[in-house]
């Protein structure tokens, strides 16, 4: 029942974002709420270090303990896709090369949730359309087999530490491909354990690459009020421990940090 009430809030958030009442069906077909457009790197993924754009879309129906995005559950302004594709074909227009058959930019789609707003996958269609490496990063509580098969999928599995691991929708991982990667936050070691297990009971290395990413301890302008708290009886895993950890077990896991954190402060935006 909650979870029904958290998701007609959102139809609702962005129903009002949106402006239903006042935008024809012809508008509303290609309208989406959208927080903010900008060029940076690629902080994570196993494409981290290339320049990208990121499109982050406004709202999100989950509240884990570590997001640092919290400002996206709320703020943001509708956008026409051809306003959005404009500004996305303005910030690239410096570049002309290629990294590995990607041509750069890459553009993600980033949030909030993107899922929650099914103007989301025409946007990346049309992205494809244009040639450039298209990225989405989606929470993995939400149907992922509609998205446009040329879309990079970088889905997350919930730890235990999320506070929400009982939203993670394991139907998506039988639409997963090669190309798209599934992601696990990691603060504890309750976390830790309970990946390790979930990638032996599923055969998770046999379909994609797997991430194993440090929970980076929020900033104080990063805490939110409505963020789920840790459960209790966890305990603190360092970035050390989880990385020796891998090495210990042999994970056939990929260790990253969320790399624009090294470069800027953990607090900024647009970076």
């Amino acid at each position: 029942m909650a979870n029904r009430r958290h998701s007609t809030f959102i139809r609702e958030f962005l129903s009002f974002k949106l402006g239903t009442t006042r935008l024809s069906s012809a508008e509303m077909a290609n309208t989406l709420v959208v927080n903010e457009v900008y060029l940076s790197l690629q902080g994570e993924s196993t494409l981290a270090g290339l320049p990208c754009i990121f499109v982050r879309l406004t709202a999100c129906n989950l509240r884990c303990s570590y997001c640092d995005t919290a400002y996206a559950f709320t703020e943001g302004e509708k956008q026409d896709s051809d306003e959005i594709l404009s500004e996305v074909r303005r910030l690239a227009a410096p570049f002309s090369g290629h990294v590995g058959g990607h041509k750069l930019p890459l553009v993600e789609l980033t949030g909030g949730e993107p899922l929650l707003q099914p103007n989301a996958l025409p946007l990346m269609s049309a992205l494809c359309e244009e040639g450039f490496t298209v990225l989405i990063e989606t929470s993995g509580a939400h149907d992922i087999s509609q998205i446009d098969p040329r879309v990079r999928r970088i889905m997350d599995l919930k730890c235990p530490s999320s506070g929400e691991v009982a939203r993670n929708r394991f139907e998506n991982i039988s639409h997963l491909r090669g190309t798209d990667e599934v992601k696990f936050v990691i603060g504890t070691q309750e976390d830790y354990d309970w990946a390790k297990e979930q990638i032996a009971q599923r055969g998770l290395e046999k379909i994609c690459p797997l991430l194993f990413s440090w929970v980076q301890p929020l900033a104080p302008e990063q805490q939110h009020p409505s963020l789920k708290s840790v459960p209790a009886g966890q305990t603190p895993i360092t970035l050390r421990e989880l990385a020796e950890k891998i090495i210990a077990d042999a994970l056939p896991v990929r260790f990253q940090l969320q790399m624009h954190k090294f470069i800027w402060p953990a607090e900024q935006r647009g970076v």
